[in-house]
């Protein structure tokens, strides 16, 4: 058992062009964690730096679905498997909120700042997402209602935190998008359960704590 976990786990961190294939990714989050996914769209071949959607300024370049839709993203494993046969190299995207998780999100260089003060806390923290400009923190489902009361509540939130909810989305490892790789800096531990995720209270209250006391500048982006 621990040998199939064990290849589970590297499986899950492991980019496409260096060991298993999008597919295999694709189809453990969709039917081992029941998280729906859809492929995002890939990066335009004239140019890795743009995106192959429609939009010339696109902001997240082959980080977010276009065809099909969010609502078209599924656990149904033959789907999945249909959508990465015919394209191989498209990004996973995880359709937030319901089922899955959902996320907050902020610069990289705040978020290494933070989580290495959350870390000398004690905070435990979940699965998280690095992408080359923003670190993405996964936490249990939450309404708008929900989370605006959260913010209300706060005297301050910094404004590049950003927060992806239900009808959002986010690429996951190891997909390869117009803006470079998408990895774990957190990988999920191994086990045949979805993995453990915090409460999105736990971590906006940690997170802006840690900014906060740390002094850490989090810009825009």
């Amino acid at each position: 058992m621990r040998e199939i976990l064990g290849r589970r786990r590297r499986l899950l961190s492991q980019r496409s062009d260096g060991g298993p294939e999008l597919i295999d990714a694709a189809l453990a989050f969709a039917t081992e964690w029941q998280w729906p996914v859809l492929p995002g769209v890939t990066a335009d071949p004239q140019g890795r730096s743009r995106c192959g959607c429609p939009d010339p300024e696109c902001s997240v370049p082959g980080a977010h679905p276009f065809d099909p839709g969010l609502l078209a993203a599924t656990t149904d494993a033959r789907m999945v498997r249909w959508w990465w046969t015919n394209r191989p190299a498209a990004p996973i995207v995880l359709a937030t909120g319901g089922s899955a998780p959902c996320a907050v999100s902020l610069p990289a260089l705040a978020a290494s700042r933070a989580l290495t003060a959350l870390d000398r806390q004690g905070m435990r923290l979940g699965p998280v997402v690095a992408a080359p400009t923003r670190w993405s923190i996964l936490v249990r489902p939450y309404g708008m209602e929900q989370l605006g009361e959260l913010l209300y509540a706060k005297d301050f939130v910094p404004g590049s935190l950003r927060f992806h909810g239900e009808g959002g989305y986010l690429a996951l490892p190891p997909s390869e998008t117009g803006q470079g790789e998408i990895r774990w800096e957190r990988a999920p531990l191994p086990g045949s359960a979805s993995p453990w995720v915090p409460d999105v209270e736990a971590v906006v209250d940690a997170v802006v704590d840690a900014l906060t006391r740390t002094g850490v500048s989090a810009p825009e982006l």
